[in-house]
């Protein structure tokens, strides 16, 4: 019988070349098609998927609204993390908009394309500062070498849940263990309000091929910085297929966690989700 498992981190869309253009279809060509949550729940099947998060993959409003509908329309999608448009003056006014909209749990912004200084930018800390009385998450999506403003930023709003997307992207070679993210991670790690997605490694490998030993030392390391109750499981579905299946990443993982107490795996592949993003379940209906 598979883990009970809740997928802190996929994508959905309908594929546009206009809209989604930083899928390059010469060398992403497997992420240049539709994707539903239908495929999702085909994909995972085998791996006792019994809740997912889906997570922006567009800055639009409109990319926002269509997740909601997906949420609202499936019971197994228990939240998203949209995007807002959080360095606008007008930002009190969107979140009051979504005040009553209870399957969206967070916002993120893909700062990894953003330029040095954007998380300190006072617009932006300005939006930041709204989302905890709106009950939101905030999502960090960025490099290993932004750690250290992502630090600045969480030490800022000591009080906002922050989830850091997919353990800072290290840099993943068989010849080279990435030293300098792996001291950042312990620094952000004593930071009590944020927690960390083991999602989206795998696609982080230089090398034409990997496997769970490559990964062992980075996830061991994430597992050992902030806790066995403040790591999720992810897949990054579909983009993990750019070098892994979603059964094949499951099963690395899992090879990984075997070592956890089953208190442990039942917290790591569900628990910890729930609670950081309040979600409702059957199981564990929302307190907050």
């Amino acid at each position: 019988m598979p883990q009970p498992t809740i997928d802190s981190h996929h994508h959905l869309w309908d594929y546009n070349p206009s809209q989604y253009g930083w899928i390059d279809p010469a060398t992403m060509g497997v992420l240049a098609h539709d994707y539903t949550f239908d495929d999702l729940c085909d994909a995972a099947g085998p791996c006792g998927l019994v809740g997912t998060v889906a997570v922006q993959a567009q800055q639009t409003l409109a990319e926002t609204d269509q997740l909601l509908d997906i949420a609202q329309s499936n019971e197994q999608c228990l939240g998203v993390v949209g995007w807002a448009p959080l360095r606008d003056p007008e930002i009190g006014s969107v979140l009051e908009r979504y005040r009553d909209t209870p399957n969206l749990k967070g916002l993120r912004h893909v700062v990894q394309d953003e330029p040095d200084g954007f998380m300190l930018d006072p617009a932006f800390q300005h939006g930041v500062s709204l989302l905890q009385d709106a009950g939101l998450v905030y999502d960090i999506l960025i490099f290993g070498r932004q750690l250290r403003e992502a630090i600045q930023l969480v030490d800022r709003f000591p009080q906002q849940p922050f989830v850091l997307d997919h353990a800072a992207k290290p840099t993943i070679r068989a010849d080279h263990f990435d030293q300098d993210w792996a001291n950042q991670i312990a620094r952000l790690a004593k930071r009590p309000n944020v927690v960390c997605k083991l999602s989206g490694l795998v696609t982080e490998v230089r090398d034409p091929t990997w496997d769970v030993q490559l990964l062992r030392p980075y996830i061991e390391l994430v597992v050992e910085a902030f806790g066995i109750d403040r790591v999720l499981f992810g897949s990054d579905w579909p983009v993990c297929l750019l070098k892994s299946s979603y059964l094949d990443w499951h099963t690395a993982v899992e090879t990984i966690a075997s070592g956890f107490s089953p208190p442990e795996r039942q917290r790591f592949f569900h628990d910890n989700t729930v609670a950081a993003y309040c979600l409702d379940t059957p199981d564990a209906p929302c307190s907050a």
